[in-house]
């Protein structure tokens, strides 16, 4: 839109960018003038906020300053104890008599100058403000003025005399105040100078405070993890000790020897990592040692010369130790100590000095540091005394030294353990690390670190070894020396510069705020656009929903009404791979669709209450045909933790699983399995013990013996996981009645190539460019599910190699139901359940994963189960007296064809024979079932000839196919009553019933008049919502009415608000008896069911429909199943 039509459209208010665009046209110098003095009140406007922006930093933290004298009291005297080296008693006397000195004349010192600046700053601001405000309000009153006297029919009149006002000469005080500015501004420049240089003092000081703090927190992290992890080693040790004294002492005979604790030491090693080896050595005194060295071999001398060449010590040419009246051979070592076997740890005069100590205070007691045998490294020996009995807590010295059986030693090479724990912050190694044994404090012992080299800091920590008797210290400097403080000398030179140049970054501010108005409108324009567009987009795709779907409902009604016609088997065939093709393209425009309604932010989800193991048993039907004839095993499990009814959207969830389990059936050629299975998310962060089956088996899989479904292979599902933010726990979600469940989906296909992963979920992506030719698909189904995670507030990802196979996994927030909070199909199996409640079957299936899956469906039927890996395992099951003395006898054997072998199962059939039951409630010998994923019309009738099954179930399990093959074998046919009842349920539902069909379009009224009258109903047709309320008008005699929402004239939502109001008229009439009941005696208030019928997706919801007054929708094309779940909440 050009400047030039902006006149014209000129309404007493101006664009944001006028002014500056007619000051960029005029000429003269009282006007320039004018905008000069502008900028310079705006540029002193903004020097003085940014000052008291400064200042008020600095006031606040004076005013911080000033509360952390009383809270850190702790922290100055620690520093001044290092920086003095004065005892602490002193340094307390010394603070006390100084605290309130200092603390006073350093508050006084920062708020006397913080007050100076902030009494100045305030008369700057006051002025400037008084001066603005006094143009300002002057101004506006003028232009106010002279706007309301224009009549409103001339804005070009508005704007000529707002120019006019422009061209004005300028104020006679404008000299005057240009003095006061420069005054001002020196004013400033000296400011600026004497904050600068007090801001350099203040922030170089804050810079070395920071680092002595840093190097502070830094030495004491790495001096209370060395002390913790100590501690921590010393604890196991000290408990390896009490193992000793209970099974070596403790037993007679002993029920340790070398072997045994060489392989336990060498198992729990990760335990006590920072020890290189631990040993045991026995007590023995001179009238033993005879009798030892008959059993044990030579007490040998522990060398106590020079150390430097210990590495190379042989143990076979030490001496035998010198006779003494006691000694402390080892008998028993670490596998990586085993070079001190039978040396005599008393003849070491650091190694003697320690079990002295240790068996007399009965703790644990470090040695000097010493260079370790073989290592030659400095290290420490931990000891702690082992005792044949329990001894009080206080006992005596006398009485610990009497009760000591033996030594249990560990040693510490202090450099290795020391360097692990600085690799595990390799990030922050910006320090020098020292350790010493300080025991002796005028010689210090250096445990750890080279050469010192000063840096100017230096901070000592504590390091407690848990030894009181010996002191040791960490000592920590700056690798290197401190730079100069250039933060400061930026800072403090940087406000000089930014003074001095203040006017002209002032200048280029303002045409920079000009060009950004002037681009904000550009903005505001696109913006308005795009919303345009947006409402465009979202109508346009209202509209392609409904005008693609509406000639779908008659090709796919149309189609279904021809196949329920008499046609050859070719003709069939043809409509049924037509009506096939049909519900691929609906699916696909969904799958569109809700791509666009994720994009635009539209998509909603449901709350309602759902069976989640019923939805599930949808998705195996749906692809039980498929994986049948690629011979995929297709499996679902629920863990037993996860309610039975649960509250989100269903329709949504099975949409995730859908896109899920059929890639899963696309890219897994043939053989293999696809396995779904759901628990709570809590459940995997359980201890194995109280993890179910199946999560156990998955922690125990290898790919030498793989615990998975078909045995075939599969990633681990772990890793599908391991990146989620919140998996489990009691934090992850909140509330008692909210769920958080995890879905994985695990199949053993080709895999996803490393290099495409990363982008998987991105909408319209394939893995390559040949996938879409090899295998199909559009490549938004993993797009949609991540969007439809995010918004049932989960997380999804997956692991996937190769030539293996890929894991998906996904968690949802969901909310608990209650059992009789939705009408689930599972209440029409429930007569089913009921008669197979108490049964026991008997599963006979090598793999576990499969038998628990099949557990799973059983249990669901209150079924009791139990398992056995092979058939003579069954047969020594069945024929075990526990078995034959159980009150409920075995009912049902499940046999899996993996397991099936002729010889076996000819004597398990003898077998099941021979058992006669002992209860009234089965009085006939147990059922036999073939659990099979595939099987050729041969095999099938192979076995079926053979008599030694009763009948054949086919995976995928599901709740319906086991009700049927069950009821087949035990009640003699009930099976197709069972499963085929549903278009003789929906006859009885519309027969005779008189529906309303109200529709727009010819086909569609023929289809849905077909679909209704083909279960017997008496159908009328109209096509405008006005003919329909002549029909509607109460009293009638319709039963139902089918109602197109999108109609020329009148559309659905309307049509049904009038016919509500029409009823509600007619029943307050009914109630204040201005009309007779008797015409329609059965009828005591009017209320006929609504059922909208839509091809738009987007528009048509739950709500909108129930808010108009409509009591339910189906989408177009329905079918029977969407007719009858309608149809039954209002027959």
């Amino acid at each position: 839109m050009s400047l030039n039509s902006k006149p014209c459209r000129f309404n007493g208010r101006f664009p944001s960018n006028f002014k500056l665009k007619k000051a960029r046209d005029m000429k003269g110098s009282n006007f320039e003038w004018k905008w000069r003095r502008k900028l310079v009140i705006l540029w002193l406007l903004a020097v003085a906020a940014g000052m008291s922006l400064l200042f008020y930093g600095l006031n606040s933290g004076v005013s911080k300053t000033s509360e952390k004298y009383p809270h850190k009291g702790e922290k100055i005297r620690q520093f001044l104890l290092e920086l003095l080296n004065i005892n602490q008693d002193a340094l307390s006397d010394q603070l006390n008599a100084l605290k309130g000195h200092a603390k006073d004349s350093c508050r006084n010192y920062y708020f006397s100058m913080v007050t100076a600046c902030w009494w100045i700053l305030v008369g700057m601001t006051i002025i400037l403000c008084l001066r603005i405000s006094g143009f300002y309000h002057k101004f506006c009153r003028q232009k106010l003025a002279q706007l309301q006297n224009l009549p409103p029919q001339q804005p070009q009149q508005k704007l000529e005399l707002l120019m006019h006002h422009k061209r004005q000469p300028a104020p006679g005080p404008c000299k005057v105040n240009g003095n006061r500015r420069k005054k001002l501004l020196v004013l400033f420049v000296i400011l600026g100078v004497i904050g600068s240089g007090w801001l350099f003092h203040h922030m170089k000081r804050d810079i070395v405070l920071r680092r002595k703090e840093t190097l502070a927190n830094m030495c004491d992290e790495r001096a209370r993890m060395l002390q913790d992890q100590f501690n921590v080693s010393m604890n196991h040790v000290h408990a390896l000790a009490i193992l000793v004294s209970t099974f070596h002492h403790g037993k007679h005979p002993s029920a340790m020897d070398q072997k045994m604790f060489g392989e336990y030491t060498e198992r729990t090693a990760f335990e006590r990592p920072l020890t290189s080896g631990v040993a045991y050595a026995l007590k023995v005194l001179h009238s033993e040692r005879e009798q030892f060295e008959k059993q044990h071999g030579t007490i040998k001398k522990m060398e106590t010369g020079d150390q430097t060449l210990v590495q190379d010590c042989d143990p076979e040419k030490m001496e035998p130790a010198p006779i003494q009246d006691e000694y402390a051979p080892v008998i028993f070592s670490q596998r990586t100590v085993s070079h001190i076997d039978s040396i005599d740890m008393m003849s070491g005069k650091e190694d003697r000095e320690n079990i002295l100590r240790a068996r007399a205070t009965g703790k644990g007691v470090l040695t000097s540091p010493f260079k370790l045998l073989k290592s030659n490294h400095l290290g420490v020996v931990l000891t702690f005394a082992v005792y044949d009995s329990e001894l009080p807590s206080d006992a005596t010295a006398e009485q610990l030294i009497s009760a000591t059986v033996g030594y249990l030693g560990a040693s510490y090479d202090v450099p290795s353990l020391v360097d692990k724990l600085l690799q595990q912050l390799a990030s922050k190694q910006t320090i020098v690390v020292n350790v010493y044994d300080t025991t002796n404090a005028s010689a210090p012992i250096t445990m750890y670190g080279g050469d010192v080299v000063d840096t100017g800091l230096l901070h000592v920590s504590k390091v407690d070894f848990g030894d009181p008797f010996r002191k040791h210290e960490m000592h920590c400097r700056f690798k290197q020396k401190p730079a100069l403080p250039w933060t400061a000398i930026m800072a403090s030179g940087g406000i000089l510069v930014i003074t001095l140049l203040l006017g002209h970054i002032f200048h280029a501010a303002i045409s920079r705020i000009a060009k950004v108005e002037e681009d904000y409108c550009k903005m505001m324009e696109l913006k308005a656009r795009a919303e345009a567009a947006d409402v465009a987009k979202s109508q346009f795709l209202a509209t392609v929903s409904h005008e693609i779907r509406t000639p779908m409902n008659g090709v796919l009604g149309m189609l279904q009404m021809l196949m329920d016609t008499d046609l050859d088997p070719n003709q069939l065939d043809y409509a049924k791979t037509a009506h096939a093709s049909g519900k691929d393209l609906i699916y696909l425009i969904n799958e569109v669709l809700d791509q666009a309604k994720i994009e635009s932010g539209r998509l909603e989800l449901e709350a309602v209450p759902f069976d989640l193991r019923a939805v599930l048993d949808k998705v195996l039907s749906l692809f039980s045909g498929k994986s049948h004839e690629k011979g995929i095993e297709l499996a679902v499990y629920v863990s037993s933790q996860v309610p039975e009814i649960v509250i989100g959207d269903p329709g949504r969830f099975h949409q995730i699983i859908t896109n899920l389990v059929g890639n899963s059936i696309k890219f897994t050629k043939d053989k293999g399995h696809i396995f779904v299975s759901v628990h709570l998310a809590d459940e995997v962060s359980n201890p194995p013990d109280m993890m179910d089956e199946v999560l156990r088996q998955s922690l125990n899989s290898s790919q030498t013996y793989p615990n998975t479904l078909s045995g075939f292979l599969a990633v681990d599902r772990w890793k599908s996981w391991e990146n989620f933010k919140h998996i489990g726990g009691k934090e992850s979600v909140e509330g008692t009645q909210t769920i958080k469940l995890l879905v994985t989906v695990e199949d053993t296909g080709v895999g996803i190539p490393r290099e495409v992963q990363g982008r998987i979920f991105t909408p319209f992506m394939q893995a390559d460019s040949s996938t879409s030719r090899t295998y199909g698909g559009t490549g938004i189904g993993l797009s949609i599910s991540k969007r439809l995670v995010d918004l049932m507030e989960g997380e999804i990802g997956f692991v996937s190699e190769p030539g293996i196979g890929s894991t998906f996994s996904f968690t949802a927030v969901l909310m608990r139901g209650e059992l009789n909070a939705v009408d689930t199909k599972g209440k029409n199996y429930e007569a089913a359940v009921s008669e197979f409640r108490g049964f026991r079957a008997l599963v006979i299936d090598g793999r576990n994963v499969r038998a628990e899956v099949t557990r799973y469906h059983l249990r669901r039927l209150g079924i009791l189960v139990d398992i056995v890996p092979s058939l003579e395992s069954a047969c020594s099951y069945l024929s075990s007296a526990e078995n034959m003395s159980a009150s409920v006898p075995i009912a049902l054997v499940l046999v899996d064809k993996d397991v099936l072998e002729m010889v076996s199962i000819i004597a398990f059939r003898r077998l099941l024979t021979d058992i006669k039951p002992n209860s009234s409630t089965i009085c006939q010998a147990p059922k036999t079932f073939l659990l099979a994923t595939s099987l050729s019309s041969a095999e099938r009738s192979e076995i079926q000839a053979s008599g030694l099954v009763d009948n054949i179930l086919t995976k995928p399990l599901r709740l319906s196919v086991l009700i049927a093959c069950f009821q087949e074998d035990f009640a003699n046919g009930r099976k197709r009553q069972s499963t085929r009842a549903k278009p003789a349920e929906l006859g009885n539902l519309l027969g005779g019933k008189r529906i309303l069909v109200v529709d727009d379009n010819t086909v569609n009224r023929r289809v849905a008049e077909g679909a209704l009258k083909k279960y017997g109903a008496v159908v009328t047709c109209v096509e405008s919502g006005s003919a329909a309320l002549q029909l509607l008008k109460p009293p009638h005699e319709f039963d139902a009415c089918f109602m197109d929402l999108q109609m020329p004239e009148m559309d659905g939502f309307e049509a049904t608000r009038h016919v509500r109001r029409m009823e509600s008229e007619y029943n307050s009439k009914i109630n204040s008896r201005d009309v007779s009941a008797e015409t329609f005696p059965n009828v005591a208030h009017w209320r006929t069911p609504i059922l909208a019928m839509t091809a738009d997706i987007i528009q048509a919801t739950n709500e909108e429909c129930v808010k108009c007054g409509m009591d339910d929708y189906v989408s177009k094309p329905f079918e029977e199943e969407q007719l009858y779940s309608a149809v039954a909440r209002f027959s």
